[in-house]
């Protein structure tokens, strides 16, 4: 999971969620009004959701991928907040995000846990927070472990850690150590246009949480100790005309991962 910036919608898309999202607030059964309006609405259906897919689209990363897994196509318009949770945010543009079916049909379904001293979400929001932050990623394994419960709770609704993409991940750091080594390779020579085609294919490929990670690690002060044994990759990823040639808004450093026994959480 990386984190993705929310763009505008088209005005016309967004009156008519202005204009539904009314009809659901006004409705005496919020929940039944909300659900045969998203799902069965002709003009939703036909002008409403293949606008949002489209933005969504936009959005993600690579070629439309899960906004939560980042390996599968994004193929469903998901309410981060489940309808039947709150269905006041059913026609919420803020409330929608890109997913797959697995992810979305599968694991999450209508989970939504939430923090029993607030109330406040315990799932990951790309579009609204840094997911690492508050999940770390084992590169040599492709695990995630969680530094918060927010992390915990979605590793676990989200199945973050199903085999298949923890083999997806482990490929993944494979092929961008290739690009960046290929990308160090036009860069030095002057071949500025093959560099950016490269940085273009590399955030490209599925699970592009991985280069996000690889980055994010390297200007950690555990930095050493999270790469031993690959110190060569270092010097690729903290050199600053590098990170400046990837150009996605990298965080930043952390303080010290903890274990799981001293993690803190929320």
């Amino acid at each position: 999971m990386i984190r993705l910036v929310r763009i505008p919608l088209p005005r016309r898309t967004a009156e008519y969620l202005k204009t539904y999202g009314a009809k659901v607030e006004a409705a005496d059964d919020r929940r039944t009004t909300a659900e045969k309006l998203w799902r069965h609405n002709r003009t939703v259906r036909t002008k409403v959701h293949p606008e949002l897919m489209r933005t969504l689209g936009r959005m993600a990363a690579g070629h439309e991928r899960c906004m939560y897994c980042g390996d599968n196509q994004g193929c469903a318009i998901d309410h981060f907040e489940p309808v039947v949770v709150n269905p006041l945010r059913a026609f919420d543009w803020a409330n929608h995000l890109l997913a797959c079916t697995v992810c979305n049909s599968h694991c999450k379904r209508d989970a939504f846990p939430r923090d029993e001293r607030d109330g406040s979400p315990l799932l990951l929001d790309p579009t609204r927070e840094e997911p690492l932050r508050h999940l770390h990623l084992a590169l040599s394994v492709g695990t995630y472990t969680a530094l918060s419960v927010k992390g915990e709770k979605s590793i676990e609704v989200f199945g973050l850690n199903r085999p298949v993409l923890v083999k997806g991940r482990t490929e993944a750091y494979t092929r961008a150590r290739v690009f960046l080594g290929q990308w160090q390779s036009a860069h030095r020579r002057g071949d500025e246009a093959a560099a950016d085609r490269i940085v273009h294919l590399a955030w490209n490929q599925p699970l592009a949480d991985v280069l996000a990670s690889m980055f994010h690690q390297a200007v950690h002060p555990a930095a050493a100790v999270l790469f031993a044994g690959e110190e060569d990759l270092l010097p690729v990823l903290t050199d600053q005309s590098t990170r400046a040639a990837f150009g996605r808004d990298l965080p930043a450093a952390d303080p010290p991962i903890a274990t799981e026994a001293d993690t803190p959480m929320p």
